[in-house]
């Protein structure tokens, strides 16, 4: 089976009148092993990264604030969370989640983070309900570790993955696309390698057509030894933050072209859910479900699994 990588602290206590859906890690986890797909056999739990990790995508002082709590009014304004503790046991989790993820696909072809995709925290300060950004400090982890010599991050969640591009913007062997909404958040775009706007409203076809070619030139330009994919769902037609204009059925077209697309080239590739935002926050889980059965789906006829075993990050 597939490697899933989840954890409980995920999901911690979070008031639930935020705009912010925290329950829905734990609710897509339900829903997996509901469905067959997450089982004690394929799923993996990380723990906490280390800080020499962490600091290879962000400021020491930074992190240290985080940590301790001594963030500024303004910069928890600008994160957007509530600070707690189990905040900061999370957020020390997740980044470890998608590196671990992104060594279980480089073993087994594909494995899936069931969270992840923090793409707004720039090396000095969160943004957007972003504290620490997993895509960048899994890129250039297992480029420092020699696990790679080429990393593409395709993002494909409605917002631009500001972040991502400015940590990595000197970093010539992690390519980073985004295709997002150009008038949605952030306002001041940064500039990824590859940046692609839809515009506001696009509907099925013409999004889909533009993922298409984007992924291809991203690949060609790329030349990459993993894929880390950012499946964001907040492109769902009804997402309040979203801006665009697609369907559920165009969501379920996106993974599989994304997945199939990686899997007839040979490349690895470890996906993140991105971004989603539903009041109905069990509809939001299923969304964020697409990814992983489209991965089942694409991957199920040749898929080898392997023996489960601990990895070190």
């Amino acid at each position: 089976m597939i490697p899933l990588v989840a954890h409980p602290q995920y999901s911690y206590p979070f008031p639930a009148s935020h705009r912010f859906p925290m329950e829905k890690f734990g609710l897509l986890q339900e829903y997996l092993r509901q469905k067959s797909l997450a089982t004690e056999a394929n799923t993996y739990r990380p723990g906490s990264a280390r800080m020499d990790v962490l600091e290879l995508a962000h400021c020491p002082d930074y992190l240290r604030r985080f940590i301790h709590n001594s963030q500024s009014a303004a910069e928890i304004r600008r994160m957007g969370l509530p600070w707690s503790e189990g905040l900061v046991r999370r957020t020390l989790i997740s980044p470890n989640g998608t590196l671990l993820t992104a060594k279980l696909a480089l073993q087994n072809g594909i494995a899936c983070h069931l969270a992840g995709g923090t793409h707004h925290a720039h090396r000095d300060f969160a943004s957007g309900f972003c504290i620490l950004n997993d895509l960048a400090i899994a890129a250039l982890t297992l480029l420092a570790q020699k696990k790679v010599t080429r990393v593409l991050i395709f993002d494909c969640d409605v917002h631009q993955g500001d972040g991502t591009a400015t940590i990595l913007a000197h970093e010539p062997r992690a390519f980073t696309c985004s295709v997002h909404c150009e008038k949605n958040f952030p306002v001041r775009k940064a500039s990824s390698d590859l940046d692609v706007n839809i515009a506001k409203g696009a509907t099925d076809d013409e999004y889909l057509s533009r993922v298409h070619e984007s992924f291809d030139l991203a690949v060609d330009a790329a030349k990459p030894d993993l894929v880390l994919y950012d499946a964001g769902v907040d492109i769902y037609e009804h997402d309040p933050l979203g801006l665009l204009n697609i369907s559920l059925a165009g969501i379920r077209a996106r993974d599989r072209m994304i997945l199939q697309a990686c899997k007839n080239r040979g490349l690895p590739v470890a996906t993140v859910i991105g971004g989603g935002y539903d009041d109905d926050r069990e509809a939001l889980a299923r969304r964020h479900a697409i990814v992983t059965e489209e991965a089942f789906a694409v991957w199920a006829a040749h898929f080898q699994p392997q023996k489960n075993r601990v990895l070190t990050c």
